[in-house]
């Protein structure tokens, strides 16, 4: 009887209870099995790409505390045999890292602060307002990140020169910003375009001016882009090299990758000193991600989304 229930379900095109049963087990178990297959597949992959993102980090620290006799002795050792600080003591007394560091610090803040300034007011009127030419204003800055850097070279140098800014902090500084503002317009409009647009419509109801709405609407909900812009800008002035070394010349206006290369010698490389600098200079990027890390991604996921 059982076999005929079964051969009239199939020849009507109806499965039997007990094969429902049994294909919804196989399907959970091979759920499972996949959960448990992918699980410590995805744990290896992520340890290699850890070892291999922070193992040169580890590397550079391990160096900077190997006493210098080690590093220049013949083979290779994994391990310092012992740990010293002589290395970040000869650092900050026989060179000029000191100088390095402040001219680093010192360009870098300048140079997030007057783009966050230029680009936030920028973004704001290019997602709030409708002018005549805004559309050419959107597609030169687009273009004016396609140029390479070494193509401007040339014509900055000619340019700080005769503003009488070559080999100045302040002339690294103007350069600097040319060269992050367009970027930080992009993303603090795509921040803002995803804001709603009722926002603006309650405030000028409520009777504030354009300028009490962007200052006490806009810039407020602005923050989070804000951090995200200034965060890619002090990474970009902090480790730029190319531009550092072409308008600066002398101790007074160098900046930290500048004065790394000093350390690599002709027929000799401090590799205390370098990996020594190395760490010190990775502090207060680390430092400013660790302040502003829950900013930096609602800021990077919002802007990136138009609303």
């Amino acid at each position: 009887m059982v076999a005929l229930e079964r051969t009239a379900a199939h020849a009507i095109g109806v499965r039997h209870p007990d094969r429902v049963v049994t294909e919804r087990r196989l399907t959970r178990t091979a759920g499972m099995l996949k959960r448990i297959v992918a699980r410590p597949a995805l744990y290896v992959v992520l340890a290699l790409w850890m070892v291999c993102t922070l193992g040169p980090y580890v590397v550079m620290a391990l160096t900077s505390v190997t006493p210098e006799k080690q590093l220049i002795a013949y083979g290779m050792s994994r391990l310092p045999s012992h740990f010293s600080v002589q290395g970040y003591v000869d650092l900050f007394s026989t060179t000029p890292f000191v100088s390095y560091m402040t001219n680093s610090i010192i360009t870098a803040l300048s140079t997030v602060a007057f783009s966050l300034i230029v680009a936030s007011a920028a973004a704001i009127s290019l997602s709030r307002f409708r002018f005549r030419g805004r559309t050419t204003v959107l597609t030169a800055l687009l273009i004016a990140q396609l140029f390479p850097a070494v193509l401007l070279v040339i014509p900055l140098s000619t340019m700080l020169q005769s503003a009488h800014l070559l080999d100045s902090r302040a002339g690294l500084v103007l350069v600097y910003v040319t060269f992050a503002t367009p970027f930080a317009t992009y993303l603090l409009k795509g921040f803002l375009d995803s804001l709603p647009r009722e926002l603006d419509e309650a405030a000028t109801v409520d009777g504030c001016t354009p300028m009490q709405m962007v200052r006490y609407i806009l810039v407020p909900l602005l923050r989070p882009g804000l951090a995200a812009a200034g965060t890619y800008i002090f990474i970009f002035s902090w480790n730029e090299f190319l531009y550092a070394l072409t308008f600066t010349s002398s101790t007074a206006s160098q900046t930290i990758p500048v004065g790394l290369q000093f350390f690599i010698g002709d027929y000799q490389i401090r590799w205390d000193l370098l990996t020594a600098a190395g760490v010190i200079a990775a502090v207060p990027v680390l430092a400013g991600f660790m302040l502003v890390q829950r900013q930096l991604i609602g800021g990077l996921s919002a802007g990136a989304v138009k609303g």
